[in-house]
């Protein structure tokens, strides 16, 4: 096979597999009543604490218009609050409610068991070997 067909392949394999990893897990979160965007936020939070919302559009790739929105849906549904920066007038926290600290709590496990499932298939060493080389193309990616 060329080199080029091989590259296309690849890609479509990534495209499909990711196509499918989203959609098994698009509908596992829908049951909570969350996107994948909103349990994005969710997580980061749950895992690194209170963040600056500018810092958390730009760590779960998605633009600063829309955190605005994601963290307002996350607001009304009273997981997430927002907190002015005491030092600094132009930031604002994003901050996990108790709420929200307590659906993750009961949620985040399944779903780290979905994902646990989704990557059974995989030995160890084919796991670190797949995210070595989806990391360098990724890196390659950003240079283009």
């Amino acid at each position: 096979m060329k080199e080029n067909n091989r590259n296309l392949k690849a890609f479509t394999v990534i495209f499909r597999a990711n196509q499918a990893i989203q959609d098994a897990t698009k509908n596992d979160l829908m049951q909570y009543g969350l996107n994948q965007t909103e349990f994005s936020v969710l997580e980061y939070l749950y895992h690194r604490g209170e963040q600056p919302i500018q810092v958390l559009g730009k760590k779960i790739l998605i633009a600063s218009s829309s955190i605005t929105y994601v963290v307002d849906k996350l607001e009304e549904k009273g997981f997430v609050c927002r907190r002015s920066c005491p030092n600094d007038r132009r930031v604002t926290y994003a901050v996990l409610t108790s709420e929200g600290q307590l659906l993750m709590n009961r949620i985040f496990p399944a779903h780290e068991q979905k994902i646990n499932e989704i990557f059974e298939v995989l030995t160890e060493h084919e796991v670190e070997t797949m995210m070595e080389a989806l990391k360098k193309v990724g890196i390659n990616a950003t240079k283009k």
